[in-house]
């Protein structure tokens, strides 16, 4: 009885313990049973979440290689006599890079006389117009500049929000805008941040974009950024450069006592770099000069060669009455891609606008009256259409970069030869040819002598051929175009 009752108490005790009998001397002996290990089948759930991740192996051949970083071997420009390389200049390497993205190879002119003073800090006046590749001159050597003092201890700035570091004045909406998009471009390698401000729109993102992130260059009109100065939302106490681009349209669109109020607020003109062009080098820009620049170097580009090399140049013998029916019929039948039409006035360029939507053909309006969202629509639409047609005052049509212009129709001859030149190189850009049509009647033809002098060549006169003298026939108000 008591050995029953000892086997009941001693089987109690394994089954609590997890021991096994073990025979010695006759007495069952508790032994502790071996660990185990757990399955990984049967761990739960949360356990396995809870292991570290298993190190994948490296693959043979050691670590993955990275893509070797870009160099001047990846973008090969052969010597060239007589020609200058952007290679040759002392060029921040990620500078280079975008400049080989734009694929160029060699300086224009201007860039080749202006570049060397430019980048060791020299002020300048550079007499250049639009094609001649001025924008490429200032904007490499602003960014050689801020990404040397990025580089150097003792200049290394303070970047804040709101605070630009340098300053491009321009006086149209449409060349801040080409100039803001050129400095992307060229900079798209680069730590540094451009902001275009304008009038006429977008208030508030330009706003937020002075606003969220510190910004190094802002690109103007001298309104817009006045008015941001007001608000303190610029401070303008750390430009150490400052670019003024066509002082000379600066001049005839009323905007130097704000150009004055913008420089009065940067950095005196001993402590800051002062770059300005202009198509034109007049008595009055050179007074401007002076006032701003410290021993400017006078560079001197050719531009005409520039913008008329690759432009066919026709200048038609008519009188005023006749030049309508040569342009209706030249619009009307002639093969064309675009077509920018100038004349000298805004009231004529309405007048001529009305008259050619008469006749079914639509044209595009562009005058310094006309507002910016209308402009801005205007120009894209113009962009992307076929056949299109633009009416433009010199004004209106500064700072205009569309590719695909075929033709350029001096409708009234300027009066200023560096406006002839200007207008014709509409046309013709990035290797293309082109074709000028100037009408000359009986009172343009004495602006004749004076842009031929400018540009050094006699320009054939020819009288227009039978089809483009042909009387217009009217249209009826079923094909008459609505005005978009």
């Amino acid at each position: 009885m008591i050995k029953a009752l000892l086997a009941k108490v001693g089987k109690k005790l394994r089954q609590l313990t997890g021991s096994r009998p073990q025979k010695n001397s006759g007495h069952a002996v508790a032994v502790p049973l071996p660990e185990q290990k757990a399955s990984p089948v049967a761990q739960p759930e949360n356990d396995l979440k809870k292991r570290a991740p298993r190190r994948r192996r490296k693959p043979e051949g050691g670590e993955k290689k990275k893509k070797p970083e870009w160099n001047l071997a990846d973008f090969p420009v052969d010597p060239v006599e007589g020609r200058s390389r952007f290679h040759e200049f002392p060029l921040p390497l990620a500078l280079l890079h975008g400049i080989a993205d734009l694929e160029f190879k060699y300086c224009t002119p201007i860039q080749e006389k202006a570049l060397p003073e430019a980048l060791v800090g020299k002020d300048l006046i550079g007499r250049a117009g639009t094609g001649t590749g001025k924008s490429a001159v200032f904007l490499i050597a602003l960014f050689t500049r801020l990404l040397n003092e990025n580089a150097s201890e003792a200049q290394k700035p303070l970047r804040r929000p709101g605070f630009p570091r340098a300053l491009i004045i321009a006086p149209t909406r449409e060349l801040v805008m080409q100039i803001t998009k050129d400095g992307k471009a060229l900079g798209k390698y680069l730590p540094l941040n451009i902001v275009a401000v304008y009038g006429g729109t977008d208030y508030q993102k330009q706003e937020q974009l002075l606003s969220e992130r510190p910004v190094d260059v802002i690109v103007a009109t001298p309104g817009r950024l006045l008015d941001y100065v007001a608000k303190k939302v610029v401070n303008l106490d750390q430009v150490g450069m400052m670019v003024i681009d066509e002082a000379d349209r600066m001049l005839d669109m009323g905007f130097i006592p704000d150009v004055r109020r913008i420089i009065s607020r940067i950095k005196p003109r001993e402590q800051r770099q002062t770059l300005l062009f202009s198509a034109t080098v007049n008595e009055d820009v050179r007074h401007l000069a002076s006032q701003w620049c410290i021993k400017p170097v006078y560079i001197e580009s050719d531009p005409e060669q520039v913008a008329v090399e690759t432009v066919k140049q026709v200048i038609y013998t008519v009188t005023a009455e006749e030049k309508y029916t040569v342009l209706c019929n030249l619009l009307r039948n002639q093969p064309h891609e675009r077509v920018m039409v100038f004349v000298n006035m805004k009231s004529e360029a309405a007048r001529l606008h009305e008259r050619l939507k008469r006749h079914g053909i639509h044209a595009a309006l562009l005058t310094g009256d006309v507002p910016q969202q209308k402009r801005m629509s205007r120009l894209e639409r113009f962009r992307v259409e076929k056949n299109g047609v633009m009416i433009a005052t010199d004004v209106a049509g500064r700072g205009i970069h569309i590719d695909g212009i075929s033709h350029v129709v001096n409708y009234t001859l300027p009066e200023e030869p560096e406006d002839y030149v200007h207008r014709i190189g509409r046309t013709g850009r990035a290797g293309e040819n082109g074709i000028a049509v100037s009408f000359a009647c009986e009172e343009g033809a004495f602006h004749l002598p004076d842009i031929e002098e400018y540009i050094g060549k006699q320009l054939p006169c020819v009288v227009p051929a039978e089809e483009l003298l042909k009387p217009i026939s009217a249209v009826s108000s079923e094909e008459k175009p609505k005005q978009k």
